[in-house]
């Protein structure tokens, strides 16, 4: 990509400071891992306890070969960690609570974005990408550059929504993260990045901070949804982008939970900035 200087160099391959938070929750500070150099070069992220809390898990799944066997055994030890099956036990009490979030879990929360990327579950998800990551929300209904804006204090009202009476949501969301990243590297050991596609209508709207041709250096929300098939992403947008996505900004992929969570072929890619490239329309 062509740059004038090696001032305007820097400038696209930093984080802006708009875009992120003083400190985070995880091995790398936001402006290194939302950088495109970051982008370029990733290595592993790796959320502040997780991984020790929970080494009985990993022990566990290191005497499993198969995907659905581990993604079954995960499912039980989260259930098993945070009472899933027994909300009563974590201090449910349905006659008291005004607001039933029985089914509030990582799975729900999941379903949620999958079906609507501005639902109260997104929200929560956006939140919890902000509070571990650094990485502040570019969109929810609407763009979130003002603080003081409708779209804010509406992002605001749903994250809170979303986590309310919901039991200890924001640590499954740490433990799935750092299953994803456990599979990604189980299967794929090799591999840094991934090629995915996602369907724009205007791409203004995704913060472009660099364009040469058809290739642009974008500023995307902190949480976005893509797809391995570009056919699909046709499906979603006048114009599709390609992006190399580093492996270790999945949450979520397809296949990540066979026999649990299936028919969903989204890929869920924490944000930063990302180089794309706009592809030519797919039929003349």
């Amino acid at each position: 990509m062509t740059r004038n200087s090696d001032s305007d160099t820097t400038t696209v391959l930093r984080l802006p400071i708009t875009a992120r938070l003083p400190i985070n929750r995880c091995n790398l500070p936001p402006q290194i891992l939302g950088s495109l150099t970051f982008a370029r070069h990733p290595v592993a992220i790796t959320l502040d306890g997780v991984a020790q809390l929970h080494a009985a898990l990993w022990q566990q799944l290191e005497t499993l070969d198969q995907p659905p066997q581990r993604a079954l055994n995960f499912h039980d030890y989260m259930s098993a960690s945070f009472l899933l099956d027994n909300p009563e036990e974590a201090g449910f009490a349905p006659d008291n609570s005004g607001v039933n979030r029985l089914n509030a879990d990582y799975l729900r929360t999941l379903r949620g974005w999958l079906f609507d990327s501005n639902s109260k579950e997104a929200a929560v998800l956006k939140g919890w990408v902000e509070s571990r990551f650094g990485l502040l929300p570019r969109h929810h209904h609407g763009a979130l550059n003002d603080f003081n804006s409708d779209h804010y204090q509406r992002y605001l009202a749903d994250r809170s929504a979303g986590l309310y009476n919901s039991n200890a949501l924001e640590s499954q969301l740490d433990l799935l993260y750092t299953y994803c990243q456990y599979e990604l590297n189980r299967r794929w050991p090799s591999q840094s990045h991934s090629t995915l596609y996602r369907g724009i209508n205007r791409i203004h709207e995704y913060q472009p901070l660099a364009k040469n041709g058809r290739h642009y250096t974008l500023l995307l929300n902190n949480l976005n949804s893509f797809t391995a098939s570009r056919e699909r992403a046709d499906e979603f947008g006048d114009t599709v982008i390609e992006v190399a996505v580093p492996l270790s900004k999945l949450l979520y992929f397809p296949d990540l939970l066979p026999g649990i969570l299936q028919g969903e072929e989204e890929y869920l890619v924490i944000g930063g900035v990302y180089e794309g490239t706009i592809l030519p329309p797919a039929f003349s």
